[in-house]
């Protein structure tokens, strides 16, 4: 039996979150409400999501040795979270973000650094890392690293999810080895150069053979392609206090959907309603719910749809 439910390679970040009245106008200038330092990122929040889901988990990443470094550290080990595999680097700070949160939509705008000394060696990554889990989670900043990793993973029959919302260079070499593609709504038609959303995720699995192609939509929910039809899951609505982190808890709560061997359809609306719950309360992680409330969300919710996309599945 593998030792670890799903094991993440990929990106952490501590975050200072900045609360404002309202986002100011260009050159503008506001007071503002409160900062709070709070630990996110992309696969290290999935990750957390896929913990308090009660799976075996671990993180693979780099760290820095400054505040910020501590703070990310101290999160995911009070999580539970595997990190024997973390590189804490030294003289080097973490990964940061400023988060700017405009609380009359709970909407954000960030801004990010990620220093080089953090950049993860692909010889780093290990195959007994990677043959110990049932699933393997991983973003595309450090592309190589990632690569190895999903190379590794279909080498030992383990699934791969995706988190990408940029178009990294070298990325080509990484798809062919990702079963659960789940980009942003940018990514597809950056990458494709085809402007049809549908039309671009069509594009991607066939090329590349994953089993799912998806985007989020923010908003409005998630579409996703499998096995040739489209899927789409309209957004839950909710008392929205803050977006941040929002798609890495989706991310989290889709690879528990896919362990626990839900249809498509519902392991989309599953990580749509815990992404929307994360969205009640401030920071990367401070809304990250159980099953149980994500599935009561589900069975009364209102839900957000995007007219063209729900008219367009329902063809």
């Amino acid at each position: 039996m593998p030792q670890f439910d799903v094991v993440g390679v990929g990106l952490n970040a501590t975050d200072t979150l900045i609360l404002l009245q309202h986002f100011p106008a260009y050159a503008g200038k506001v007071p503002f409400d409160e900062e709070i330092l709070s630990p996110g990122g992309q696969v290290a929040s999935a990750m957390v999501t896929c913990a308090r889901l009660g799976l075996r988990t671990k993180y693979v990443g780099t760290v820095g040795d400054d505040e910020r470094g501590r703070v990310q550290m101290e999160s995911l080990r009070g999580e539970g979270i595997d990190l024997s595999d973390v590189e804490v680097r030294q003289g080097c700070p973490n990964q940061s973000a400023y988060i700017l949160i405009d609380r009359s939509t709970g909407e954000r705008t960030v801004l990010w650094r990620r220093p080089d000394c953090l950049r993860l060696d692909p010889s780093h990554i290990r195959p007994d890392m990677i043959s110990s889990t049932r699933l393997l989670h991983i973003d595309g900043h450090d592309t190589q690293a990632v690569e190895r990793a999903a190379r590794m993973a279909r080498q030992a029959g383990v699934p791969v999810t995706v988190d990408v919302d940029t178009v990294y260079h070298g990325f080509d070499r990484v798809l062919p080895y990702v079963d659960y593609l789940i980009a942003s709504s940018e990514f597809p038609g950056n990458w494709t150069s085809e402007s049809d959303p549908f039309k671009a995720l069509a594009l991607l699995q066939d090329e590349y053979g994953m089993r799912v192609a998806a985007m989020t939509l923010g908003a409005y929910g998630a579409l996703a392609r499998v096995e040739g039809k489209f899927v789409y899951s309209p957004a839950f609505v909710v008392n929205c206090i803050d977006t941040t982190g929002a798609g890495d808890v989706f991310h989290g709560a889709f690879c528990y959907a896919v362990l626990e061997g839900m249809p498509v359809r519902e392991g989309l609306d599953f990580a749509n309603a815990l992404a929307a719950l994360n969205c009640t309360a401030i920071g990367a992680r401070g809304g990250i719910r159980g099953r149980d409330e994500a599935e009561a969300l589900m069975r009364r919710a209102e839900r957000r749809s995007h007219a063209d996309f729900a008219t367009r599945t329902a063809q």
